[in-house]
């Protein structure tokens, strides 16, 4: 089993930066893939990006302005976000999968002023 626990989301100004973290509860070398989701209001969850074997992936939405990185010593993914706009606002999710199953956080919101 993965217990994962996301950190970081907050209010900021369209134009600026939050780094989000997602501190997973065993190795994440040990994981098949992990990932961040987003759900703004009214709206389904999508995929925001994912990294797994090294190799990383992006919305079209996010690509430039996000970043999704790996810290191994301290069994956590970071997305990195810039140049955000309202649009980025929703709940952030972090994913991991191990074994075949996919594991959740419990989100951290992220609120984009204009």
């Amino acid at each position: 089993q993965v217990q994962l626990v996301e950190s970081g989301g907050g209010l900021v100004q369209a134009g600026g930066s939050l780094r989000l973290s997602c501190a997973a509860s065993r190795s994440i070398s040990s994981l098949n893939a992990m990932g961040w989701y987003r759900q703004a209001p009214g709206k389904q969850r999508e995929l925001v990006a994912f990294i797994t074997r090294g190799v990383t992936d992006y919305a079209d939405s996010v690509k430039g302005r996000f970043t999704i990185s790996r810290d191994f010593a301290k069994n956590t993914v970071y997305l990195e976000m810039n140049s955000l706009k309202p649009d980025d606002t929703g709940a952030y999710y972090c994913t991991a999968r191990y074994r075949s199953i996919d594991y959740w956080g419990q989100g951290t919101q992220v609120t984009v002023s204009s």
